[in-house]
């Protein structure tokens, strides 16, 4: 059928891609891969993420962690206009670049609170290659850089019609949302159940005007699915992975600072009991209660050495 497709394509002089009726194309690919040094954890979450994106197209660990621009060129070998790169820290952090290539701009966020898919054990399933409902909250709309990451959330997590391994069918919701400064990111499946309760009278001659056309009446329900995660905007460059800062967020506390912190916390403790049980072993070697150690110096007029 493809082949009689591009020969008829060719007869009439109209491309398989061109615009219909003067309409523009959504044409977004993205390019999705990860660092060195990832868990398990976080590769389940990239495959997770792949299979709910079948316009993405993945590639091998990216070993640098410093040239991030090289990814620009990886991106156009691939012929991808967007990038989804995990970067690892330490094995135990987790930071996701989302850009716009070649132009920016790019988005940095600390990702924290992952489950993945298998972890949660939900119910509920969507179809592969289905194409989600993007729901944002409305405090995307408020500020400037939520409005950027609200657009880089479009271009990479919302499957244009007609992409490669898509089905045409809209079977799950991604929701995001805004709560204390940090992006909380949910997926969902549509679930349709046939309604079974007796109705009233104006939902009875609903339901028969309903069934003379030929449809249901169903109950339409949230399910959650997962995965789940939550995401903490650091930095927005106005280049592809390069450029000016155009946002920072000032509140924002690396997790190796919070491990730092802890870690001085308990050396002060250490030290301070160490320093106290000093002090009692100093005390009580000048009082005379330790058979080792500092004593005091004889008395003058103590009886044995006066009548010594």
């Amino acid at each position: 059928m493809a082949a009689v497709y591009k020969s008829l394509s060719k007869a009439t002089g109209q491309k398989g891609d061109a615009p219909a009726e003067g309409i523009k194309r959504n044409k977004q690919r993205v390019l999705i891969l990860s660092s060195r040094g990832v868990t398990f954890r976080h590769r389940h979450l990239l495959n997770d993420l792949a299979s709910m994106m079948p316009h993405s197209k993945k590639d091998a660990k990216f070993d640098s962690k410093s040239k991030l621009y090289q990814l620009c060129e990886l991106a156009d070998l691939y012929n991808c206009n967007n990038v989804f790169f995990f970067e690892a820290r330490k094995g135990k952090d987790l930071y996701v670049w989302l850009s716009k290539v070649p132009n920016g701009p790019t988005v940095k966020m600390h990702l924290q609170n992952l489950h993945t898919t298998e972890e949660l054990h939900f119910t509920g399933n969507c179809l592969k290659g289905s194409r989600p409902i993007l729901s944002f909250d409305a405090t995307f709309e408020t500020q400037p850089h939520l409005k950027v990451i609200k657009e880089l959330f479009l271009h990479t997590f919302g499957v244009p019609q007609g992409a490669r391994k898509s089905k045409p069918f809209i079977d799950h919701v991604m929701a995001f949302t805004v709560a204390d400064g940090k992006i909380w990111v949910r997926n969902y499946q549509i679930s349709e159940v046939e309604k079974t309760e007796k109705a009233g009278e104006e939902e009875e001659k609903s339901s028969k005007a309903k069934s003379k056309l030929g449809l249901k009446d169903t109950d339409i329900n949230l399910v959650e699915i997962g995965p789940r995660f939550v995401l903490t905007p650091i930095i927005i460059q106005e280049g592809s992975f390069g450029g000016p800062i155009i946002y920072e967020n000032r509140q924002f506390v690396s997790p190796n600072q919070v491990r730092s912190e802890l870690r001085k916390s308990k050396a002060g403790r250490h030290n301070a009991r160490a320093e106290k049980q000093l002090e009692r072993v100093v005390k009580k070697g000048d009082l005379g209660l330790r058979s080792s150690g500092p004593r005091k110096a004889p008395d003058a007029l103590d009886t044995k050495q006066v009548f010594a």
